[in-house]
C-alpha cells in the first residue's frame, strides 16, 4: 500500500489548511515533508480556487470568483539528496477525485472577472 505523505480535506477552509496549502513556490516557504528518491507516495490537494466553485450547476461562483485567493498547491516536498539546479523526474502514477469531493467542473471565466481563453466568443461566464 503507497502511503499518504500529505492529507487535506476538500471539505475545510484553505485558512484551516495552511500548514500543507500554499499558493506560491518560494524558498522561504520550508518543506512539509521529505521523500527519498524512487519512494511512491500520495498527496492529496484541493482544486485550484480553494473550494470556491461549488456543486450546485450555477456558474455564479465562476463569475464571482475572488481571483486573489486561487492557484492553491499541496506543499512544498524536499527530496533527499536533491540539490538546487538538480533535474527532477517525477511519474504520476494514478490521478483521481479526492474521497470526500467526488466531482469535477470546468468553467469559463467572464470577460469582466479576468476572462480566459476565447473571451470575445465567450464573454460570459459558465
Amino acid at each position: 500500500m503507497v502511503r499518504t505523505l500529505i492529507s487535506v480535506d476538500p471539505t475545510k477552509p484553505v485558512e484551516d489548511q495552511r500548514e500543507v496549502l500554499q499558493n506560491r513556490w518560494h524558498p522561504d516557504i520550508p518543506p512539509i515533508a521529505s521523500v527519498k528518491p524512487g519512494d511512491d507516495f500520495v498527496v492529496e490537494s484541493v482544486d485550484w480556487t480553494g473550494g470556491q466553485v461549488r456543486n450546485d450547476d450555477d456558474a455564479s461562483d465562476i463569475r464571482d470568483m475572488d481571483l486573489t485567493r486561487v492557484h492553491y498547491l499541496t506543499g512544498p516536498i524536499r527530496i533527499e539528496g536533491a540539490e538546487p539546479g538538480d533535474l527532477l523526474i517525477v511519474d504520476i502514477l494514478d490521478l483521481g477525485p479526492h474521497p470526500k469531493s467526488g466531482w469535477g467542473y470546468t468553467g469559463i471565466f467572464a470577460k469582466v472577472n479576468g476572462g480566459g481563453f476565447l473571451t470575445e466568443c465567450f464573454p460570459e461566464a459558465t
